[in-house]
């Protein structure tokens, strides 16, 4: 891999600190939320809606994060444990929840539909049960989510390393069964129109390309700069994938021009603290920042490039 990229390429920036400044879309650059304690893993943007959605990893609950920081509950259920890598079909008004279970040993990985209009439960699918011959002391996290024009959802399940995909009716399937001793570690997905998903690989610092029409055609993207730490991962408006990393304190943006098979940097933006995954809002990127080893608020700020 050529990891020696043009720094003309490389647009660096930092996030804003201003607590109180507006970016173009006029949502604020920086929301600290009302309290600790929820670790938001996961976030999307509801354009129907005009708000932020987190997840919680210990709390379960969805929450709508307003510009001021005031959580408001927008979908509980007793069935959402660990709600993790969460994903907005707007076509279809739902919320499409990765749910695990962080307090068993064995974990989970279910796949929660929610009606965004109702905060009403449609669906709970056990994705583990699809798992042929499943030892029973398997250990599983329902990582991330992403959702095709067709509404079909496909899941990464990083202590298992199986991509599952379930249909409009439900059913869950073994998309790509990697195995548990594989090098590379699933994490954040997304779902390319053309028919292929785009896995990150924190582990190895690699981006996977898999055909959702032949998975076992699947192939590890050429970078011209190594996608280290990538955590989360979100189409950006001009086109690009947006690459969050968990342990670099940055966001970087690739390009391909054919089809996924190789791709080059076109953008970075670095800030200081953790971040794990962002979403779009018109033109800008906001990450979430969780706040996973301490009780400070977790905050949403603007990825400035």
């Amino acid at each position: 891999m050529n990891t020696r990229v043009s720094t003309g390429l490389i647009l660096l920036a930092t996030l804003s600190s201003c607590a109180n400044g507006l970016s173009s879309n006029g949502v604020p650059v920086r929301i600290i939320a009302e309290r600790g304690g929820f670790v938001p893993e996961g976030i999307e943007y509801d354009n129907n809606r005009n708000r932020f959605l987190t997840g919680s990893i210990s709390e379960g609950t969805i929450y709508e994060v307003t510009s001021s920081g005031r959580l408001i509950p927008a979908i509980t259920s007793p069935d959402l444990n660990a709600s993790v890598g969460i994903e907005v079909d707007e076509l279809r008004d739902q919320l499409f929840v990765a749910n695990s279970n962080t307090a068993s040993a064995n974990g989970a990985a279910e796949l929660g539909i929610y009606d965004l209009a109702t905060g009403e439960q449609i669906a709970m699918v056990d994705l583990a049960a699809s798992i042929p011959n499943k030892p029973s002391d398997s250990g599983h996290f329902a990582n991330d989510v992403a959702v095709s024009l067709a509404g079909v959802a496909y899941v990464t399940d990083s202590r298992m390393k199986i991509v599952y995909k379930v249909d409009r009716y439900y059913r869950a399937s073994v998309l790509l069964d990697f195995g548990i001793d594989a090098e590379y570690g699933l994490n954040g997905i997304e779902y390319h129109p053309s028919g292929i998903l785009i896995v990150a690989s924190p582990a190895t610092a690699q981006l996977l390309r898999i055909p959702v029409d032949n998975p076992q055609r699947w192939a590890v993207i050429d970078l011209n700069f190594p996608a280290t730490g990538g955590d989360g991962l979100v189409w950006a408006s001009d086109g690009s994938l947006a690459v969050i990393s968990n342990n670099s304190s940055r966001v970087s943006k690739y390009l391909s021009d054919d089809n996924w098979r190789t791709a080059r940097l076109s953008g970075m933006a670095s800030y200081s603290g953790q971040s794990t995954t962002g979403a779009v809002v018109g033109d800008e990127i906001y990450v979430v920042q969780p706040h996973f080893s301490d009780a400070e608020p977790p905050e949403i700020v603007r990825a400035k490039f």
